[in-house]
């Protein structure tokens, strides 16, 4: 039986003494992810939806609003989902001032890859057996009369020259190379995603900084 999402003890910091206790002097129960989101913790862990996206655009901004210093961290075990909205995440993360990291914990898949590949410089990670695919964006927009999807087409096309021209960034490869490799579903493993450019390190080497210290 599920049990929903655990709570965990925090003490927040305040500039009032004890205002974040109760009256017994203990500290709050709160969400384990409400926890992790002051530790710069954020995870994409559900198909790429408009929901799922606002979340993490808005925690980003609020983060970076809280205290612009402080490096975030975006977990990624995700199919995939909308193009625009994986874009939306993507700007979130070259608008906030912060490194963000990026790492893929089991898979990242089509815009979910995407938004693995667009974190801070050497600071993209995919862990051991995590699996990372490449394709290209499909027509999910419109379905009705012809010049409609005509118009549908259109839109898909120049995102794929977008989408296909930021990988060429991010892995060096020729233009030509990288629209065959998103014509058809191509996974990656870790070590095969780092020689393509989209990770910059594989597995256990990453470490996460106590900030309580």
């Amino acid at each position: 039986m599920p049990v929903g999402v655990p709570k965990i003890p925090c003490d927040i910091p305040d500039d009032d003494d004890d205002d974040d206790d109760d009256e017994n002097g203990e500290a709050i129960w709160v969400d384990l992810y409400d926890r992790l989101y002051r530790e710069r913790a954020l995870f994409l862990f559900k198909e790429l939806s408009l929901e799922t996206a606002n979340h993490i655009v808005g925690l980003m901004i609020f983060l970076n609003i809280d205290d612009c210093t402080q490096e975030q961290f975006l977990f990624i075990n995700s199919t995939g989902g909308g193009v625009m909205h994986g874009i939306a995440v993507n700007n979130a993360m070259n608008f906030v001032l912060p490194d963000v990291h990026t790492l893929c914990l089991g898979v990242a898949a089509s815009m979910a890859t995407f938004i693995l590949a667009g974190g801070s410089q050497t600071k993209r990670v995919a862990f051991p057996n995590a699996r990372v695919m490449l394709h290209q964006p499909a027509s999910t927009f419109i379905k009705g009369y012809m010049e409609e999807v005509l118009t549908d087409t259109d839109l898909v096309l120049k995102l794929r020259e977008e989408i296909t021209n930021f990988f060429v960034q991010r892995s060096h490869k020729p233009y030509w190379m990288v629209y065959e490799d998103l014509e058809r579903d191509a996974f990656l493993s870790p070590e095969e995603a780092k020689a393509y450019g989209i990770v910059d390190s594989v597995g256990l080497g990453f470490q996460w900084r106590d900030r309580r210290k």
